[in-house]
């Protein structure tokens, strides 16, 4: 995270009506409203009013109990809004040109700093000083630090990309955590390969899976998604996939997007075969490996988590171009208001819920 130098400013913004947020205390407690009649805004930093944000299964993860947070917490990190105020105008970029208030935007989930040697490295999901939207204690001076709100205080160090008018919103807020780390996974599998005539299978027909499936199709891959669900084989059908119930190995690239199937990604691997693993971001039992079949394979096993602010920009771009030819508008089954976020999170967890629960703070 950028730390202020003692020579620079602060810009204050003063919010009429108040900015809201929804504060999460802890397990089994409900949400608090928090009002936030203004901001400071450093060099570099961004005010954002929320447009829509959705309900990531991390956001559930975290109120249940099952991976552990900071408290008091504003969750919510797949989100679309619109620039209203910049702390240092002319100096925040965009898709490499000049950001204006005014600018329709999704965002990084991470803020990173670019100079430690991790970010050089390329791995600024992985900062040294790395903070997460949704996933930050709020505090004095940054309290708007979560998409359950009206609006969101970026940080200098947040990769920020815009996005076009006529896409909408429910397609494009889960650009900033699904879709991008879909990206990310296909990226890292296919090694700046072409796709074309590959086979790809792919554990989970969640929104991870669905748009690692879609990606890998539009690339001229054979993608095979496998799930338990008979709602979820079908919809997947959609997104340029055969839908099975169990696997139907060997393939070429294995996306493991469930967290579930770690075992099954590593046998369904052909030779020379590439497995990557994205799903496996809760505690699970460990997972017994078998080297020596790893090795007479050929087999690559690789992890990525999260995603660089390339991948995002990339995410954007296929969501607004070829990836139209997909059903992501169908993603989002509910919109509720924000007030209601604590119904649209168990709306969320609930059997058979849709991929995405939306929160319209508007």
């Amino acid at each position: 995270m950028r730390t202020l130098l003692p020579h620079e400013e602060r810009h204050d913004v003063t919010l009429r009506p108040s900015a809201v947020a929804k504060v999460w205390l802890g397990v089994g407690q409900p949400h608090e409203t928090v009002a936030v009649p203004g901001v400071a805004l450093s060099g570099g930093d961004v005010l954002v009013a929320i447009e829509l944000s959705t309900v990531c299964g991390s956001d559930v993860h975290t109120v249940q109990g099952h991976r552990s947070a900071p408290t008091p917490l504003v969750l919510g990190h797949e989100s679309v809004g619109r620039v209203i105020a910049i702390g240092d105008d002319g100096a925040v970029t965009a898709d490499g040109t000049v950001l204006h208030i005014g600018d329709r935007v999704v965002w990084s989930v991470t803020v990173s700093c670019g100079t430690c040697d991790r970010c050089v490295a390329g791995f600024t999901q992985k900062c040294r000083s790395l903070a997460k939207y949704g996933h930050e204690r709020i505090g004095p001076r940054w309290e708007l630090t979560g998409g359950f709100a009206t609006h969101v205080h970026l940080r200098a160090g947040t990769a920020i990309v815009r996005v076009p008018e006529a896409l909408p919103a429910a397609v494009l807020a889960p650009a900033s955590c699904a879709t991008a780390t879909a990206w990310a996974a296909v990226t890292r599998g296919s090694a700046g390969r072409s796709l074309e005539g590959i086979r790809v299978l792919v554990y989970g027909a969640g929104l991870v899976g669905l748009s690692a499936a879609a990606i890998a199709a539009d690339d001229g891959a054979e993608v095979t998604i496998v799930d338990p669900s008979a709602a979820r084989r079908t919809f997947a059908e959609r997104f340029g996939a055969t839908a099975l119930m169990e696997s139907a190995g060997p393939a070429d690239l294995v996306i493991e997007a469930s967290g579930h199937a770690v075992a099954e990604s590593i046998a369904a691997a052909g030779i020379g075969g590439t497995v990557v693993l994205v799903g496996s971001v809760f505690p699970a039992d460990p997972v017994l490996l078998d080297a020596e079949s790893l090795v007479r394979r050929l087999v690559t096993v690789t992890g990525v988590h999260n995603y660089t602010g390339r991948d995002l920009a990339a995410a954007v771009a296929f969501l607004a171009g070829r990836g139209r030819a997909f059903p992501f508008t169908d993603v989002v089954g509910a919109v509720h208001p924000l007030d209601d976020v604590d119904a649209a999170l168990i709306a969320a967890s609930a059997p058979g819920a849709p991929l995405r629960v939306a929160l319209n703070p508007r």
